[in-house]
């Protein structure tokens, strides 16, 4: 019987680190391991009923300093404007006293985390092993984060020549350029300095890229696989929303998402309302209410709500997103190409539509699009945003039966589904994972006890 661990958690503040690191945490208490997972306190009342293991898994609440300039009960990203994430970046490394106190008090065998740089160090000072695990794209790390490119250009040898930046892409690197530098230095130090680099990701869909990263930090790269919940077939879809849904056939509703880090301006959030009118489809908008509006229906362009009554909701509120997409009804998924919604999209069977916002969500819709040949992107204007007509024609083109391109994307993403829900793929990555993760602790603590 193998030796029992104990894994101390620290990812990034944001619910897209929180979630995957969470269903990792459970796959780790179900062989048995314990896991103490550092969050912020109202992070925790969230995550609280995703810890199937409470007895082995404790979320242990972290206080976020005050730091001028950052507003009070600011936790998350996605509680302030992309200008004001500086600000939550000097206050998550103003916590390092307090994770320094839960590795003294826990003792754990080894740290898991993403963006702290410092942690290497506390590891080190407590004789733990640190291992880096990445919740974003692996094709994202070895563009920007292996050493040899600059700013939007990838470094020597980089495994692709599909999967680049664009001049229409200016629009997602002015907000990443803010902190490109700052984030590149943080990140490297960590891949450097930690003794494991692990992703949340697959050999079938970005091999290549995890190769590359190993050979440059010349470390394995251990893969979780895409860390999504199963879906559990005993829990309902909110009434209203399974009534409102089944009210269409088929694979016909289009549903848009684009994430609780995104906050459209007025403008951008009214031409994407005025493209989902504009397909003639059935469609269910869920985003944050739009920059200065506190409600969405305040934003919304003028007889809006009248011309698409009884086909068309756009709703601000937390949805069921896997339940959504799980639905008969719904036949296409827009979305942001945040990672997580990456997998979402790739596990469903909907067609894919892409409009990435970030830097990293270009990269991840390359892969979709120019790479795996599954989605369609929105096309952009010159402003770096796109036109109600650009949105209503990509989601055409995926959804009339007549399109040769909805037909072939159709037909790559059902291949590469079949491959990647085969049994036993996903649960063997798990496996792995802990298997390999037992054996380094077991090496290195017989090393340590044989100098």
């Amino acid at each position: 019987m193998s030796q029992k661990l104990h894994v101390l958690m620290f990812p990034w503040f944001a619910y897209g680190h929180f979630t995957p690191y969470l269903h990792l945490a459970n796959k780790l208490a179900e062989k048995g391991h314990r896991v103490t997972f550092l969050l912020p306190k109202k992070a925790k009342k969230q995550l609280e009923p995703l810890n199937l293991f409470p007895d082995r898994i404790v979320l242990h609440p972290i206080t976020i300093p005050h730091v001028d300039g950052l507003p009070a009960g600011a936790e998350t990203p996605s509680d302030i404007p992309i200008t004001l994430w500086k600000f939550l970046i000097v206050a998550i490394d103003r916590t390092r006293d307090q994770v320094d106190v839960a590795v003294r008090a826990s003792r754990p065998d080894l740290i898991l985390f993403d963006y702290a740089y410092w942690v290497p160090e506390v590891a080190k000072e407590h004789g733990v092993k640190s291992m880096m695990y990445n919740v974003i794209s692996a094709t994202c790390i070895a563009h920007d984060l292996v050493p040899g490119g600059g700013f939007g250009v990838p470094p020597p040898g980089y495994p692709s020549s599909k999967l680049l930046f664009r001049r229409h892409d200016a629009h997602a690197m002015v907000s990443f350029s803010v902190y490109y530098k700052r984030f590149y230095d943080r990140f490297t130090t960590s891949l450097r300095n930690c003794d494991f680099i692990s992703i949340r990701t697959c050999e079938e869909i970005e091999g290549k890229f995890c190769d590359y990263i190993g050979s440059h930090y010349q470390k394995n790269v251990l893969l979780t696989g895409p860390m999504l919940p199963e879906l559990d077939r005993s829990q309902l879809l909110e009434d209203k929303w399974n009534h409102w849904l089944s009210g269409f056939g088929p694979g016909s509703v289009v549903y848009c998402a684009l994430g609780s880090q995104i906050t459209l301006e007025r403008d951008q959030f009214q031409e994407l309302c005025l493209g989902m009118e504009l397909t003639g489809l059935p469609f269910f908008v869920a985003v944050t209410p739009p920059r200065g509006a506190k409600t969405i229906q305040e934003a919304l362009p003028e007889g809006f709500e009248e011309r698409v009554k009884g086909r068309g909701i756009v709703w601000g509120e937390w949805v069921q997103q896997p339940l959504i997409l799980a639905h008969p009804s719904v036949g296409c998924f827009v979305s942001h190409c945040g990672f997580g919604s990456m997998w979402e999209s790739l596990m469903s069977d909907c067609q894919i539509v892409l409009i990435p916002y970030l830097a990293d969500q270009v990269l991840n819709t390359r892969l979709l699009t120019d790479e795996l040949e599954v989605a369609v992107e929105v096309q952009r204007e010159k402003t770096g945003w796109f036109s109600k007509e650009n949105l209503s024609v990509a989601v055409n083109s995926v959804m009339n039966k007549d399109s040769e391109i909805g037909r072939q994307v159709k037909k790559n993403h059902s291949k590469l589904k079949e491959l990647v829900v085969s049994p036993g793929l996903l649960t063997g990555y798990t496996d792995k994972f802990v298997e390999t993760l037992e054996n380094l602790l077991k090496d290195t603590k017989l090393a340590s006890t044989l100098t």
